[in-house]
């Protein structure tokens, strides 16, 4: 099969389309065809060396956390698909080719009114909004700060944080543009971080309490600010480190407002964990999707074969939802 690999490590040239080996499925496992694949900030990681595939370095290192494809084959222990379904999920690796495999219980069925490209922006983003917030004890009525709004997980966030019966969603971005595409999508208060203090504007919001939950795919550089927007008894949940890994933590301001904060990933987690996901994510999540409650944001789509000029595109933060790539 044909797949973008990762021969060395640095900028998006390093990225290459070659013909690799077809993966092999287990008893448990689908194979199936990839019809559209989409980028995750760790993939940029993955391609730099600083976010490498868990388990044993493989022969060919094919980046991709996600997928939506055809089953072409399904194992002989595989319950509940077969071949022709139309499904989606989530990877450690390998959603940039022709062909992935994936445990049967990490398969979640393609709801018939999305098409290829807009199931590819969904695993990944919608799984982990969700999860993050469910960690996160989401309340109905309590308010949520979403930092990256127009980010993957961001755009998915604010939905899943309504449908999930948040009072206010507060978000923050670098436009306008991407900030009046959100509020589009469910969020109530926009602000433009170049600007504008997330910190007061929340505040403002909320009548001077402040954010229950706040989502963060910053990092370092906003862990004083995050601390001083939570509410009494807030819950920060670090899924990104775009600001950085390392940062200060005020122990006085964590005791004394009854603070959480807590990080989070899908990739590394074992298979019984991130099925679970898969099951929360179905049970809550799927039948909005099929009825179009809640929706994927498609930003862009390029070929496979293009894959170095969609992850220029990401690092350039220009886009809003998900950078998707067609197989």
């Amino acid at each position: 099969m044909k797949a973008i690999v990762i021969p060395s490590y640095g900028e998006a040239d390093v990225l290459q389309l070659r013909e690799v080996p077809d993966p092999v499925p287990g008893p448990e496992d689908l194979l199936v065809e990839v019809k559209a694949t989409a980028l995750n900030r760790a993939d940029l990681l993955q391609r730099r060396g600083f976010y490498p595939q868990p388990g044993p370095k493989p022969e060919f290192e094919i980046p991709g956390l996600e997928f939506a494809g055809e089953v072409a084959e399904a194992g002989e222990r595989v319950e509940g698909f077969g071949a022709g379904d139309r499904v989606m999920g989530l990877l450690a690796g390998g959603g940039y080719g022709e062909k992935v495999v994936i445990h049967h219980r990490l398969a979640a069925r393609v709801p018939e009114r999305l098409d290829w490209r807009e199931a590819a922006a969904v695993p990944e983003a919608f799984m982990t909004a969700h999860d993050s917030l469910i960690q996160c004890r989401l309340e109905p009525g309590e308010s949520v700060l979403v930092h990256a709004a127009g980010s993957g997980v961001g755009v998915a966030a604010i939905q899943v944080a309504k449908a999930m019966g948040a009072g206010l969603v507060v978000g923050t971005a670098g436009s306008g543009e991407k900030l009046e595409k959100a509020r589009g999508l469910g969020m109530d208060v926009g602000v433009n971080y170049q600007d504008e203090d997330f910190v007061a504007a929340t505040k403002e919001a909320t009548a001077g309490r402040g954010a229950d939950v706040v989502l963060d795919f910053v990092g370092a550089s906003y862990l004083e600010r995050n601390l001083a927007v939570l509410a009494l008894k807030g819950r920060l949940i670090v899924i990104g480190m775009m600001g950085g890994v390392s940062a200060e933590l005020n122990l006085g301001v964590l005791l004394q407002k009854r603070l959480e904060v807590r990080g989070t990933v899908l990739r590394a987690r074992p298979l019984e964990e991130k099925a679970l996901v898969t099951r929360a994510f179905e049970k809550s999540l799927l039948p909005a999707l099929e009825a179009g409650r809640i929706a994927p944001v498609v930003d862009s789509v390029f070929p496979l074969a293009e894959a170095a000029a969609a992850h220029r595109r990401m690092e350039a933060n220009v886009n809003f939802g998900k950078i998707v790539l067609e197989v």
